[in-house]
C-alpha cells in the first residue's frame, strides 16, 4: 500500500506517553484520525479524479491509510513521460496528511489530558 506517514520523532513523546497511560485511549485517538484522513481522501477534491480508480483504491488498515492503485505514487510524486518530459506531482496524500497532523496531535494531548485528571 502506498503511504506517507506522520513525522514520528515530531509526535513521539505525546505517543509514548499516552500509550503508557491508555493503549485503548491511544487506540482510537489514530482511529478517530485515520478514518477522518480516509474520509476526506475519499471525498471531493481529496483525490485526484479522472476514471475515480484511484479514489476507489483508498483505504486504511489498521494505523495506515494510503492508496493500493499501482500508479498512485506517480500522481503523488510526479513521473517522467515516454517523450523525456515529466508530470510533476499533486501531492494529494501529503496534504491529506498535513491537514490531518495539527487534529492528531491536539487529540493526543486531549487524551493526555483527560487520563491524567
Amino acid at each position: 500500500m502506498f503511504k506517507i506517514e506522520f513525522d514520528k520523532a515530531e509526535l513521539a513523546a505525546l505517543t509514548n506517553a499516552l500509550k503508557a497511560l491508555d493503549e485503548v485511549r491511544f487506540d482510537a485517538v489514530v482511529m478517530k484520525n485515520t478514518t477522518q484522513m480516509l474520509k476526506r481522501a475519499r471525498a471531493l477534491g481529496g483525490t485526484p479524479f479522472d476514471t475515480g480508480e484511484l479514489r476507489k483504491s483508498s483505504g486504511k488498515s489498521g494505523d495506515e491509510v494510503g492508496y493500493t492503485a499501482s500508479y498512485a505514487s506517480h500522481v503523488e510524486f510526479g513521473h517522467r513521460t515516454r517523450d523525456g518530459g515529466f508530470v510533476y506531482g499533486q501531492h494529494y496524500l501529503q496534504r491529506n496528511v498535513d491537514t490531518q497532523r495539527p487534529i492528531y496531535r491536539q487529540d493526543l494531548i486531549n487524551a493526555l489530558r483527560k487520563a491524567g485528571k
